[in-house]
Formats: C-alpha cells, sequence, structure tokens
C-alpha cells in the first residue's frame, strides 16, 4: 500500500508560531520601552567588554605622543590624534597601530566614525587612517596651499587647495585613494565635503558683490563640472562646514546656516549668536548642530546650545565653570571641565557623568556615548 506524504509535525508548526510570536512581542517591546531601553549601552559592552575598567567606567590609561596643539578622534577600531609633532593613532588599549613623526605648523584633525585625515592648514601633506593603518598619504605640488581635507563615512576624501594657477581646486578621491572627480575654479574656494553617500560635493566659493564679500553653496553631482544647485549664503566667512543627507551645516562667526535640501527648492535656515561671541561648535552629531557661545570675546564659552536643522535652539544650557574641551557624536554632547565630564542627550538632559579625578583636559566621543579622556601626556576611555 502506497504510504501518504508526511504533513508537517505538531511540534514543528507549534515551534513555528512560539518563535513568531517572541519576534512580534519583541519588536513591540522595542517600541513602546525605547525609551528605557539603551540600546547604546548594549552596543559599549559588546565593544568593549574585553577592556579592564575601573567601577566607574575608566579604563587603564596609556602614553600618547604629546606635543602642541593636541587634537583627538574617536573612530570605530582606535584613537587618533594629531598634534604639531604629527600623527599618532592607537587601539583602544593603547597599541600604537602606526605614527608619522612631522612637524606641523598648524594641525589639523577631521574624521567620520570610521576614517579620520591628519594635515598642516596651509602645508601640502596630509594623512588618512582607516581601520588599523595609515590607509592613504598625498603630497600637493611645490606651491600649493592645502585649505581642508575631509572624510567621509565611505572612506572618501575631498582635498581643497590651492594649486595649479587656479584660485581654488576641489579633488575627490574613492575608497581605493583614486581621484574620482576634480573642480578647478577661478573663484576663491573655501572649503568642500562629500555626502555621505559619497554622491554630492557640497563647495563654498568667495566673492564679491557690490564691494560685500559674498559666500555661495554650490552642489555638484560626482563626476559633473556644472553645479546642480548653487545657494547663496550671504556675507558669511564659513568656518566649518558638513554634509548630511539632504542637509548642509556651515559654521560662520555670526551665524550658523542649516540648506534643507530635501524640497523642490532649497530652504536656508540660519540662527544668529546675537551678542555671543563663537567659543566653538561640533558637527558632528546626527542631526544637530552642537554650539558653544560666549558674553565676551575672551574668556571661556558660559552658554551651551543644540541647534536643530530648522535654526531653531532646541536645548540651552548655561554654564559657570571653564570649558576645556567638547564634543558631540550621534545623539549625545558632552562637555569636559575641571571638575567633572558631562555626556547629555540632545535636550541636554544628563545621560552620564565622571568626576575629573585623573586632570584630563582632552575629549572626544563616540556615537554610543563612550568617550576618550586624555592630558598631555596620557589618554584613556569613559564607558558609561
Amino acid at each position: 500500500m502506497q504510504q501518504a506524504p508526511k504533513k508537517p509535525g505538531f511540534f514543528r508548526r507549534f515551534l513555528a508560531l512560539i518563535v513568531t510570536a517572541a519576534l512580534l512581542l519583541g519588536a513591540l517591546v522595542l517600541v513602546v520601552y525605547r525609551d528605557e531601553l539603551n540600546l547604546d549601552a548594549l552596543h559599549r559592552w559588546m565593544t568593549y567588554r574585553n577592556l579592564q575598567t575601573s567601577p566607574d567606567g575608566e579604563s587603564p590609561a596609556f602614553t600618547h605622543g604629546g606635543g602642541d596643539q593636541m587634537n583627538f578622534a574617536y573612530l570605530r577600531n582606535g584613537l587618533l590624534m594629531a598634534s604639531a609633532s604629527g600623527a599618532h593613532y592607537y587601539s583602544f588599549d593603547g597599541e600604537q597601530y602606526n605614527e608619522q613623526v612631522v612637524s606641523l605648523s598648524s594641525p589639523v584633525l577631521t574624521w567620520s566614525n570610521n576614517a579620520g585625515v591628519v594635515y598642516d592648514a596651509g602645508g601640502r601633506d596630509l594623512y588618512l587612517y582607516s581601520g588599523v593603518e595609515q590607509s592613504f598619504s598625498l603630497r600637493l605640488d611645490p606651491g600649493a596651499d592645502l585649505l581642508s581635507a575631509r572624510v567621509n563615512r565611505q572612506g572618501w576624501l575631498t582635498v581643497t587647495a590651492q594649486q595649479g594657477g587656479y584660485k581654488g581646486s576641489v579633488t575627490v578621491y574613492d575608497g581605493n585613494h583614486a581621484p574620482k572627480m576634480e573642480i578647478m575654479s577661478n573663484t576663491f574656494v573655501m572649503d568642500a565635503a562629500l555626502s555621505p553617500d559619497s554622491r554630492t560635493v557640497a563647495v563654498v566659493n568667495i566673492g564679491q558683490d557690490g564691494g560685500v564679500f559674498q559666500s555661495t553653496l554650490l552642489l555638484y553631482s560626482l563626476n559633473s563640472k556644472t553645479p546642480s544647485t548653487q545657494v547663496s549664503l550671504g556675507n558669511i566667512t564659513v568656518l566649518d562646514l558638513e554634509v548630511e543627507h539632504n542637509r548642509v551645516w556651515a559654521v560662520g562667526e555670526d551665524r550658523i546656516v542649516c540648506v534643507d535640501l530635501s524640497k523642490d527648492e532649497p530652504v536656508l535656515a540660519q540662527y544668529y549668536y546675537g551678542t555671543g561671541f563663537l567659543k566653538g561648535c561640533s558637527l558632528n552629531g546626527d542631526g544637530f548642530a552642537l554650539l558653544m557661545l560666549g558674553q565676551y570675546q575672551a574668556g571661556s564659552a558660559d552658554q551651551m546650545l543644540v541647534i536643530a536643522p530648522d535654526g531653531t535652539a532646541q536645548a540651552t544650557l548655561d554654564l559657570s565653570a571653564q570649558v576645556l574641551d567638547f564634543d558631540a557624536a550621534g545623539n549625545y554632547c558632552s562637555l569636559l571641565t575641571a571638575d567633572a565630564l558631562t555626556i547629555y542627550h540632545t535636550d541636554l538632559e544628563e545621560y552620564a557623568r565622571l568626576e575629573n579625578q585623573r586632570g584630563a583636559r582632552y575629549t572626544a566621543l563616540s556615537s554610543t556615548g563612550a568617550s576618550l579622556l586624555a592630558d598631555s601626556q596620557q589618554a584613556w576611555l569613559y564607558i558609561p
């Protein structure tokens, strides 16, 4: 007698039902309790589970390269440092990945989550770090002046310089460090940056209109020599530039500008500092800008502000202690004083606090809320 095909067993169907129900329940829990469940804390635990830390969350300190004019960046694979004595790249537990010992008169460090670039402003050389190595270096031709270098999340590099008889040039290098695009300009180019998806280049030119300096934002599609969009930024000297998805941030001496590119026509929003003086700014956060303003031209910042893309201050915090350093990343901001390191959410509500018992003077923040701390000789991590 021919045997009928077997149907799926009861237990198999029951197990599938249980798994489906568990997935639905898990998704519901994430939605309902998303404010209480801290996925960043889970990410920190996964990243640093093998790193020895004290009960308050500090790791052992390690010696760094030191030097004047120090800057630090927190990358996915380690800590990148730039100073007048060159560039140094370390693992989270202090292993030195790479160093470039070179004299830098005006060291600059820019970075994304995955890579960082060190260069000498007005010089000819730059050094790109990603993974656990120095992945690329570049020397411009004699007589050229390096104005800026920026790396996006895909590891693509944008270099702005004055060279070749032009008032400004922008060169884009892809993830394999091959030139993908070059823009040569007869007007002065102040800065340039590439979008996170590496499809759009934002270029800021400066010229005169009726004897008044005017800055213009030009947007180029990759491999196109003609700008697809042109936006007047007004009488502003751009000090910093960042391209997010459908947004461009530009920091000036008297205002910060956000250009929304998601509409049919670009929408320009501005936040003016009023009587305050710009003490610093970080554009490394996701969807906001962190401003530090002071009442007087000399001295420390006395106000910390989170600026939304629509040009409004979505949160402000008055400061009484002297600010040593600050940063922004992901959905967090950090403030370092002689007393403590404080990490905030973007509403400037306190998230974590560490007494500054080791005398840190520098900090750099990760997108998960972990923070680098350093003094003139040593560096260490704080894991909330």
